[in-house]
C-alpha cells in the first residue's frame, strides 16, 4: 500500500511541477516577446474597431437603402410585374403572359420608330452638347477666374423655372407673329418656320439638358493638374497636343459622366416633342404615356417602359465600365 502510494504521489508531484513550470514560463515568454503580445492585442482591438465601424456604417446607410428600396426598386419591380400581366387588365402578380412583348415585337407594329427617334435624338443631343459645353466648361475651370461663379449661376438659374414654362416661352418666341417674327417684320423680313419640326425638338433638348453636361465636364477639367499641362508646354507640345494627350484623357471621366447623365435624361424626354415639336416626332415616352392614360393598357405601357429601361441600363453599364470611379471619388 505504501509502495503504491509513493509512485502515485511522485507522479502527481511531477505533474504539478510541470504545470507550475509552464505557468511560470508563460510570463517569462511574454516578458521576452513583448512586441508579439502587443501585436496580438492591437490586432484584437483593430478587429473590434473595424466591426464597430462596420456596424455604424450599416446603420448610417439604412436611410439610403430604404430610399433606394421603396423609391427605386419597388416601382421598378411593379412595372416589371405589370409587363407580364394580361393585356388591358390589372391582374398583376396573378397572371403571366408574353402577349405584351409579342405585340411590341410584331413586325406590323411601328413602335420601333418611337424607340429609334428617342435613341437618335438622345444621341444627337449628347454629341451637340459635348461640343458646345466643353469650351464653356474649360472657361469655367481655367479662364473665367472670379467670374466663374457668376457664369455658373447664369446656367443654373433656368433650372429654378419649370421646364414646361421655359419651353412655352420658346414657343412664343418662334411662333408666327411671335417675338422673333414680329421683330423681323419691322425690317421687312419674316421669321423662320421652325416650330413643330424635329429640328426644334432637338433644339429644345439641347437647351434643357445643357447644365447636365456642362458641370460634370467642368468638374473633370478641374481635376486635371495644371503642372502636367505646364510640363507638356515646356517640353514643346502644341496647344492641340496638350489638349489631346493631357487634358482630354484626364478629363474624360467628367466628360463620360456628363454624356451618360445627358443621354439617360434625353431618352426620357417628352415635353420637348409635345410642346416644341407638336408631336411631329413620336418618341417612346409618348407611346408609354398613351398606353398608361388613353389606352388604359398598363401591361403594354409597362412592357414598353421595361424595354426602354433595359436598353438604357445596358448602355449605362457599358459607359460605367469605362469610368475610373476611384479617381473621380478621390480615392487615388
Amino acid at each position: 500500500m505504501g509502495a503504491q502510494t509513493v509512485p502515485a504521489l511522485s507522479r502527481m508531484t511531477g505533474e504539478g511541477g510541470a504545470g507550475r513550470a509552464m505557468a511560470s514560463a508563460e510570463p517569462d515568454a511574454m516578458a521576452q516577446h513583448p512586441d508579439r503580445s502587443k501585436g496580438e492585442d492591437g490586432a484584437a482591438q483593430g478587429a473590434s474597431r473595424g466591426a464597430a465601424r462596420l456596424s455604424r456604417g450599416l446603420l448610417s446607410s439604412l436611410p439610403v437603402m430604404a430610399v433606394l428600396l421603396f423609391g427605386f426598386l419597388a416601382p421598378l419591380a411593379t412595372v416589371a410585374a405589370y409587363a407580364f400581366a394580361t393585356p388591358k387588365t390589372f391582374d398583376v402578380f396573378r397572371s403571366f403572359t408574353l402577349e405584351n412583348f409579342e405585340a411590341i415585337f410584331d413586325p406590323a407594329n411601328t413602335v420601333w420608330r418611337s424607340f429609334a427617334w428617342s435613341l437618335g435624338l438622345a444621341g444627337l443631343t449628347v454629341l451637340i452638347l459635348a461640343i458646345v459645353a466643353y469650351p464653356i466648361a474649360w472657361g469655367l475651370a481655367r479662364a473665367f477666374g472670379r467670374w466663374s461663379g457668376l457664369v455658373s449661376v447664369l446656367f443654373v438659374f433656368p433650372l429654378f423655372v419649370s421646364e414646361n414654362v421655359r419651353l412655352y416661352g420658346w414657343t412664343l418666341f418662334f411662333i408666327k407673329n411671335g417675338v422673333l417674327d414680329g421683330a423681323l417684320k419691322l425690317i421687312g423680313a419674316r421669321g423662320p418656320d421652325v416650330l413643330y419640326t424635329p429640328g426644334i425638338t432637338l433644339f429644345g433638348m439641347v437647351y434643357v439638358y445643357l447644365p447636365f453636361m456642362l458641370f460634370p465636364i467642368t468638374l473633370g477639367l478641374s481635376m486635371v493638374p495644371r503642372e502636367l499641362v505646364e510640363a507638356a508646354r515646356d517640353l514643346g507640345a502644341s496647344r492641340f497636343m496638350v489638349w489631346r494627350e493631357v487634358e482630354l484623357p484626364l478629363a474624360m471621366p467628367g466628360v463620360m459622366i456628363g454624356m451618360l447623365l445627358t443621354f439617360v435624361l434625353a431618352v426620357g424626354a417628352l415635353a420637348e416633342s409635345k410642346i416644341l415639336g407638336g408631336q411631329a416626332v413620336i418618341v417612346a415616352t409618348h407611346d408609354i404615356e398613351i398606353a398608361f392614360t388613353y389606352a388604359q393598357n398598363w401591361p403594354l405601357g409597362s412592357a414598353l417602359a421595361l424595354i426602354l429601361t433595359v436598353i438604357v441600363g445596358a448602355l449605362s453599364l457599358v459607359a460605367l465600365s469605362r469610368l475610373d470611379l476611384d479617381r473621380i471619388l478621390g480615392r487615388r
